[in-house]
């Protein structure tokens, strides 16, 4: 069985392009070894990922992110049965949030802001599939 996971939390330290790159390179090596793909969104004070898989795969994996000391304030946003993958292309697919288009921000949210904690998770997941849609994500993903 296939689910999906969308999440937000803040990490506990503002995270440089080092840091990142780090994250993504453990991501991609250990992601396809237990069927695990997804995109990541992340600026200074963000993180909004969706993660789909096997169920349990995505329910350990959620467990070491609410568990990493790295993050505060997880919150769940939407966690679904899928019949397919809709962020299956890559191991780990990862947007630039400082060059997101604010018109396409304010189709979704209140301001032309991405915070996740403000809106529906349904919403957020929707401005995930259209940044794939429009291909308009960073060359990072794999």
């Amino acid at each position: 069985m296939l689910v999906r996971c969308l999440y937000a939390s803040r990490p506990v330290e503002p995270f440089d392009a080092q840091a990142l790159d780090r994250i993504l390179e453990k991501s991609r090596a250990n992601n396809p070894a237990v069927g695990v793909t997804g995109l990541l969104c992340v600026s200074d004070n963000l993180f909004l990922q969706v993660l789909e898989g096997g169920r349990d795969e995505i329910c350990d994996l959620y467990n070491a992110i609410v568990r990493d000391p790295r993050h505060t304030n997880v919150r769940l946003l939407v966690y679904e049965e899928i019949e397919q993958r809709r962020f299956g292309a890559w191991t780990m697919g990862q947007v630039a949030v400082d060059r997101l288009n604010p018109t396409l921000l304010l189709k979704y949210f209140r301001r032309a802001e991405l915070n996740p904690f403000e809106t529906s998770g349904q919403a957020s997941l929707s401005l995930l599939a259209e940044l794939v849609d429009t291909a308009a994500m960073t060359l990072r993903g794999d």
